[in-house]
């Protein structure tokens, strides 16, 4: 297979071609010519669009796909489709499917399943037996069998002595826990964020202090141990106050957040539109302010999907007892482009979705250079669409984001010596 690609802007600081306009030629998988201009196009398939931008392929720290067990939810195929569709080349898998993936068997199994697609994927292993944290897993031969990192999702470690042993544990070979930070009694019975919408609305409240007290106690389990840790999916404002201080430390942590948490704020709640029944909730305006300048300074490393698939007799029934969940893979960069357009440049943004999560995995960085291999995004971040559900791909079409107006998109992935175009 052999690409051409046309006069695009390539965003890669780690490449001598960074911000410059250049031809790209692709050869069996390997980018083979980067010159201002190529014209060889014998045996070409050629691709050039207006405001073309090239980078490395974007990655996703969060996302779920239901096989096993939530098949009618998301299979790989269908969620593998859903990535290549927004523009990434690699995605991070959560253990929650049923059974739940928690032994070395179920990370071969994912491994082999994805194996020859465009998009690679990334088991997460548990980290506790049926992710109940009561007994943690054989996370060392989850990590021989290619477990990128580990964690029990959106149930977070009540037991602070468990979460100790498995941080020790774990930074025996330097792996990589995940923490979702909500302190299930503080939580317990919430709906939306605890303020004046679910005041006024009347609906139970998920406050803000259940995320900060259970991040404030794995960041100090993280100074005791010297382990390292990533939070998933902060929301709050106090959040982000602990984790730059907890860097300042000098600890070995991380942080990201979902693109739709940028873009939607509780106030949308006021619809009683059950796709925007998230978990974490959808916080206030002071809170995505805060979350916006956590990514430009870096308190924050990166930016997720939280893709989370839910079927339409979970979403399509009182609010009370609709499923949390959105999906977002097909819009996470949008949503976050559209968010972060006048406060994050270019290079700042794309990093979100590269070299931070790749640093945050242990990922190879392959730079945009001659001779490296072709892992790529090809995307137009000046594109302005509106999302509409006819165009999801996904099983699920539990978007929050359905019917609004974005501005970017992702055009086509190579990788894996394999192109597919977005629509």
């Amino acid at each position: 297979m052999k690409i051409l690609i046309k006069k695009a802007t390539i965003i890669d600081p780690n490449s001598s071609h960074h911000m410059q306009t250049k031809d790209l030629l692709v050869e069996h998988g390997v980018i083979t010519k980067i010159h201002n201009s190529i014209s060889d196009t014998n045996d070409c398939q050629v691709f050039e669009s207006d405001q073309l931008h090239v980078s490395q392929g974007w990655i996703d720290l969060n996302a779920r796909f239901g096989e096993p067990g939530y098949e009618y939810k998301e299979d790989l195929t269908s969620g593998m489709r859903s990535a290549a569709q927004g523009g990434f080349t690699h995605v991070t898998l959560m253990p929650s499917t049923k059974p739940c993936i928690q032994k070395k068997s179920d990370i071969n199994f994912l491994i082999q399943e994805s194996a020859h697609n465009i998009v690679n994927l990334h088991p997460i292993g548990a980290l506790t037996e049926n992710r109940d944290g009561k007994q943690i897993t054989e996370m060392y031969d989850m990590h021989q069998s290619g477990a990128i990192a580990f964690s029990d999702d959106k149930r977070s470690i009540a037991n602070a002595s468990l979460m100790k042993i498995a941080m020790l544990y774990t930074k025996n070979f330097d792996g990589l826990i995940m923490s979702f930070s909500s302190e299930e009694k503080t939580a317990l019975k919430g709906q939306i964020n605890e303020g004046i919408t679910s005041t006024k609305l009347g609906l139970n409240g998920i406050p803000s202090l259940a995320e900060e007290l259970q991040l404030a106690r794995d960041i100090q389990l993280c100074e005791y141990t010297n382990a390292k840790i990533h939070f998933s999916t902060i929301t709050t404002s106090e959040s982000v106050k602990l984790i730059r201080e907890a860097k300042s430390k000098g600890l070995n942590i991380s942080a990201d957040t979902s693109s739709y948490h940028l873009i939607l704020d509780d106030s949308e709640l006021e619809s009683f539109n059950s796709n925007l029944k998230v978990n974490p909730p959808l916080r206030s305006l002071k809170d995505i302010k805060a979350l916006k300048m956590a990514l430009k300074d870096g308190t924050i490393d990166a930016i997720c999907s939280d893709h989370y698939p839910q079927n339409i007799e979970n979403k399509k029934c009182e609010f009370d007892i609709a499923s949390f969940g959105m999906i977002n893979l097909e819009t996470s960069f949008a949503a976050a482009n559209t968010a972060l357009k006048d406060i994050l440049s270019k290079e700042e943004l794309i990093s979100k979705f590269t070299s931070k999560p790749k640093a945050i995995l242990g990922l190879k960085n392959e730079a945009i250079e001659e001779g490296c291999l072709a892992d790529l995004t090809l995307f137009n971040p000046e594109f302005k669409w509106k999302y509409e559900q006819k165009n999801i791909v996904s099983k699920s079409k539990n978007s929050g984001l359905i019917g609004k107006k974005l501005i970017g998109k992702a055009l086509a992935i190579i990788n894996n010596g394999q192109i597919s175009f977005c629509n």
